[in-house]
């Protein structure tokens, strides 16, 4: 199997994934999981479309992530790996998309108005 690549995005954050055989090794950045993502919350959100499809020892993923907050990031990369591993198996996307993997999320932080302290703030109304 040569190198599967897929990109994967969550509010801010970009996550391009590149997917060989191997041995379950993931590599962020050139950090390694538990180093990037210290939460084992966040490490199990990484892994959750391996574990579902039972091949989290199968292959080493590289990463390359930018943007966004911890959240977004551990979420863009589930996004990707879900997608480079229906390139492996297309088989597998009804399973990933019953999970919600496969959906990417569309909502993003809006913008600031003009004449307002935020999107949706607005200064207090004085009648006189």
């Amino acid at each position: 199997m040569e190198q599967i690549n897929a990109v994967g995005r969550r509010k801010a954050a970009v996550a391009r994934v590149f997917v060989t055989e191997g041995t379950g090794v993931i590599t962020i950045n050139k950090r390694t999981l538990a180093e990037y993502f210290p939460s084992p919350i966040l490490q199990f959100i990484v892994k959750q479309p391996l574990t579902t499809l039972d091949v989290a020892e199968k292959y080493d993923i590289s990463v390359n992530l930018d943007g966004g907050g911890y959240k977004g990031q551990a979420e863009a990369l589930r996004l990707a790996i879900a997608r480079a591993l229906v390139k492996i198996n297309a088989d597998d996307k009804s399973v990933l998309r019953k999970e919600g993997f496969m959906t990417r999320d569309p909502r993003v932080v809006e913008r600031k108005k003009p004449g307002q302290p935020k999107a949706r703030k607005r200064f207090q109304f004085s009648k006189r």
